[in-house]
């Protein structure tokens, strides 16, 4: 089972950038240059790890929100009237909606504190 889940992780990060490895500009209908194609060149540190790490990230961690919730709800409904199994399920979703509360609040904490910061004094 845990090769599988390997498996799968492995698929996901890489997924795109296999993808997208060969990918041919003149097949866009746009100009072969890397801004139009790749989007522009100038961004800053922040943007760029903001585009390239953080929204993968937590679509990656909606991801794993999204298969905790449905292998809880799997052992809830095949619990077959086990109540240790069905605890097991509900303490398996409480603890994954906490996590996703956590993660939520520390990236819309982090985005209002860098967005306070950068905007101009008045």
């Amino acid at each position: 089972m845990r090769k599988y889940i390997a498996l799968a992780a492995v698929a996901l990060l890489l997924g795109p950038t296999l993808v997208f490895a060969q990918l041919d500009p003149s097949e866009t209908g746009l100009d072969a240059t890397g801004a139009e194609v790749y989007g522009t060149l100038d961004q800053t540190l922040g943007q760029w790890v903001g585009t390239k790490i953080i929204t993968p990230a937590l679509a990656l961690v909606g991801l794993i929100f999204l298969v905790l919730m449905v292998y809880a709800g799997f052992l809830w409904m095949t619990a077959g009237g086990a109540s240790d199994q069905v605890q097991k399920a509900k303490d398996l979703m409480i603890r994954a909606v906490i996590g996703v509360i956590i993660i939520t609040a520390a990236y819309a904490i982090t985005t209002y504190i860098f967005t306070a910061l950068n905007a101009p004094s008045l």
